[in-house]
C-alpha cells in the first residue's frame, strides 16, 4: 500500500509520536471531571499538529496555502504547551513529565520551523 509522503516527514512522526503519548496521558492521569475541558483540549490541539501538516501535504501545489497550514500547525503545538502547563499547575502531571513533555513539543516546533524557513523542499512542483 502506498502511503502519503507527510507520513514521512519527521514533523509529522514526532508529532504523531507526541500527540498519542499525550492521549494515553491525559486517559491515565487527568480526572474524570476534566473530560470536556483540559484532557479534550490537550488531546485535540496535539492532534491537530499533524492533521495541519496532513491539510499541507495536500497544498504543497501552493506556497501561501502550504505555509498557512504550517503556521496553524505552530499555533496548534503552541496550544498544546499551554495546556501542559494548566496540567502541571492543577497537579496532574509533576515537573519531570511537564519537562519531558515539553522538550518533546519543541523538538516538534523546531521541525515545523525548518518547514516553514525552507518550504521549497517540501512543495510540489508544477
Amino acid at each position: 500500500m502506498s502511503r502519503s509522503t507527510f507520513t514521512t516527514w519527521m514533523a509529522w512522526k514526532k508529532g504523531f509520536k507526541l500527540a498519542t503519548s499525550i492521549s494515553r496521558l491525559a486517559r491515565a492521569k487527568f480526572p474524570k471531571e476534566e473530560r470536556y475541558s483540559l484532557t479534550d483540549q490537550v488531546r485535540r490541539s496535539s492532534r491537530s499538529v499533524c492533521s495541519n501538516l496532513a491539510e499541507a501535504y495536500a497544498k504543497r501545489r501552493y506556497p501561501k496555502h502550504f505555509t498557512a497550514k504550517l503556521t496553524d500547525s505552530m499555533g496548534e503545538n503552541y496550544e498544546t504547551q499551554n495546556w501542559l502547563f494548566f496540567a502541571l499547575d492543577e497537579g496532574y502531571i509533576d515537573e519531570a513529565t511537564f519537562e519531558s513533555y515539553m522538550a518533546a513539543s519543541e523538538e516538534v516546533g523546531r521541525l515545523l520551523s525548518y518547514m516553514d524557513n525552507n518550504p521549497q523542499q517540501f512543495l510540489k512542483p508544477r
